[in-house]
This record gives C-alpha cells, structure tokens and sequence, in this order.
C-alpha cells in the first residue's frame, strides 16, 4: 500500500459513508482498561462524534467514565479504519430516542428505561484508512507480480486523517 497519496477529505468522506452500511465495529479503551468488544456504532460525521448503545454495568462504560482514551476499528470489504479519541459514558436520552431500534431493543429487556442502559460517545480525533478496489483479479496479479518481481503488492492506499 502507498502512504499519504489519496485526498484526505475524500478519505473521510469515504469513511463516514461506511457507517452507513456497516455498523458493527470493535471498540477498546486504551491502557488494557478492558479488552476491545464488538459494538454497534451510530457515527455523526458533522461533530465527528460516533454513539454506541452499552450497559452501565459493562466494562467499557465503568471504566471510561468521564473520558478515556479510546480506539475504535472498523473494517468493511474495501476499507479498514482505525479511529482514535475520548470515550465517555453519557446517558443522552435523545441518542436513545434517536437509533433505537428492536435490535436495539433485544438487548435491553425495560426498553429505552433500563436502568443498565447509558450510551457511549466516542469524540474521534483522528483516523488511519487503508482504502483497496482490488477485488480476486486483482489481488491474485498483483501477488504473482510481487513475486516474480521480487516487490510488494500494490492493493490499495493508506492515509491519515485528523477529525477535528
């Protein structure tokens, strides 16, 4: 992959359209504070702010608390990110109101009132994308190349972007 060659705005606006389609992300506080675990993620590009729906009584939200640094990691068919910012625990109802869903709804028994029910903003501050098009045709020709060229494979782009 080559660095620093696509257009950072492009490669953010490409990677809040992935929210779009894919949600699930993993999410770890940083320091080993509790391991990564899989969640669903509602990003707000505008903000740069990105909501998850948690339990209170779960390691993220008791050891996140007020704020704590946080990386988030998203991959998709073409793109793989890895965000950093500040996780906090903040029990905004309107978020609630807002992405409830029943799949949602499955994992909190009392609904929208589930006294283990809080939200998890995580404010991003800056990102690494990989972004390929490769698909098997191409992958495959660029491995027999490298290989017979004694190079590296050219599948894709890395840049990083500041959300802020």
């Amino acid at each position: 992959m080559t660095s620093e060659s696509i257009n950072r705005s492009e490669a953010e606006k490409r990677l809040w359209n992935e929210f779009g389609g894919h949600r699930t992300v993993m999410l770890g506080l940083d320091g080993g504070d509790a391991h990564f675990q899989p969640m669903t993620a509602f990003a707000e590009p505008d903000s740069g702010t990105i909501w998850f729906y948690a339990r209170a009584d779960g390691d993220l939200a008791r050891h996140a608390g007020g704020g704590q640094a946080a990386t988030m990691i998203l991959q998709t068919k073409d793109l793989h990110a890895c965000l950093d910012g500040q996780l906090s625990v903040q029990a905004d109802r309107a978020r609630i109101d807002k992405y409830w869903s029943p799949v949602v709804a499955a994992w909190y028994p009392e609904g929208k009132d589930d006294p283990n029910l809080t939200m998890l903003r995580l404010d991003a501050a800056d990102a690494q994308l990989w972004i390929t098009e490769a698909g098997p045709v191409k992958f495959m020709w660029e491995i027999v190349k490298a290989n017979a060229t004694k190079s590296t494979p050219d599948l894709g782009e890395r840049t990083d972007i500041s959300l802020h």
